[in-house]
């Protein structure tokens, strides 16, 4: 069985399309989960009035995407836990393909399709690549693959990648068991934001497979909009389209990430690059965003509990240096 667990923060406009496909969705055997994180608007009265088959579950606050992915898949039911966010529409084949895919590789532990734009503002798809999987470059920056190009084919290979972005991924439970760390499969200092980097690359440290399925074909809101982040010119150019909620999450979020999952001889061999990257950012704070230095304050707040969660990742990693060095380009 999979487990579909849709998770909601004042989604109420985007619900009626996305649920729509969800329930539209061919593979029979699932639940539906609607999780609502303490949502101001009236989303959850929305769903039980018009949604009554899916299952309701309601948290009493706003935990984010870690702790509402958390307590959705301790809720659910299914060998597979399929995590969305409520700006996606499939089409009615989607899951079907990626069960087929899973079915054929045990070392799956997380997969997704192709994700395209969707134009919620009109009710209508389009051909922008919205994410073919996720793609760390040897800066440590992640970007979704292909975001923002136009659809041509270019990524119409089946194919593994270093992960899956948080919009729609499929889990395989007991890859999500695997990695579980200080009894959390998300990490909860988190609250949103980069948790499915975070994620993939625990995977892929265990010994599971992040894999891309174009075959499966959905559309995603996306609230910024598909922006090319493929150089540092075009990450300073987007970076007005992030809110500072975003931006404060995003830097903290992502140094955790380093500190629990970085390979010593892949950090020293790729330290140029890193280091290059920091300064540039580092210019940036002082120059630009000294909203900024909230968010360094609470990653050196966070820091002992991270190197905690690196000592239990690194005595449970699966995957040589060498096996994990093709994956930052």
């Amino acid at each position: 069985m999979v487990s579909i667990v849709i998770l909601n923060y004042n989604g109420r406009k985007l619900l009626g399309e996305c649920l729509k496909s969800v329930l539209a969705l061919k593979y029979a055997d699932k639940e539906v989960i609607f999780l609502d994180n303490a949502s101001t608007d009236d989303s959850v009265e929305y769903v039980l009035k018009n949604f009554s088959e899916v299952r309701m579950v309601v948290n009493k606050e706003n935990s984010g995407y870690a702790g509402g992915a958390n307590k959705g898949i301790e809720v659910s039911r299914g060998e597979f836990v399929f995590i969305l966010n409520p700006d996606i529409v499939f089409e009615s084949d989607y899951l079907d393909v990626l069960m087929r895919r899973v079915g054929r590789d045990a070392k799956i532990g997380a997969i997704i399709g192709k994700l395209r734009k969707y134009d919620f503002e009109h009710h209508k798809k389009t051909n922008l690549i919205d994410s073919a999987g996720l793609l760390m470059f040897k800066n440590r920056r992640c970007v979704d693959r292909g975001q923002g190009e136009e659809d041509l084919g270019q990524y119409d290979t089946a194919e593994e990648v270093f992960g899956i972005t948080g919009a729609a991924p499929l889990y395989r439970r007991s890859a999500l068991e695997d990695i579980k760390v200080c009894d959390e499969i998300f990490d909860n200092d988190f609250f949103m934001y980069k948790e499915d980097v975070d994620v993939s690359w625990r995977l892929r440290l265990a010994g599971w497979k992040c894999f891309y399925e174009p075959e499966a074909l959905a559309y995603h809101g996306r609230g910024t909009g598909v922006l090319s982040r493929d150089s540092s010119l075009k990450v300073a150019k987007n970076r007005g389209a992030l809110s500072k909620f975003q931006r404060f999450y995003s830097y903290k979020n992502e140094r955790l990430m380093r500190v629990k999952n970085e390979l010593l001889p892949h950090a020293l061999r790729d330290l140029p690059h890193i280091l290059f990257k920091e300064v540039l950012m580092s210019g940036w704070i002082v120059l630009r965003e000294q909203f900024l230095f909230k968010s360094v304050w609470h990653f050196i707040k966070q820091l002992p509990r991270a190197l905690k969660k690196r000592r239990e990742i690194m005595k449970a990693k699966n995957t040589s240096a060498k096996e994990m060095r093709k994956w930052f380009v």
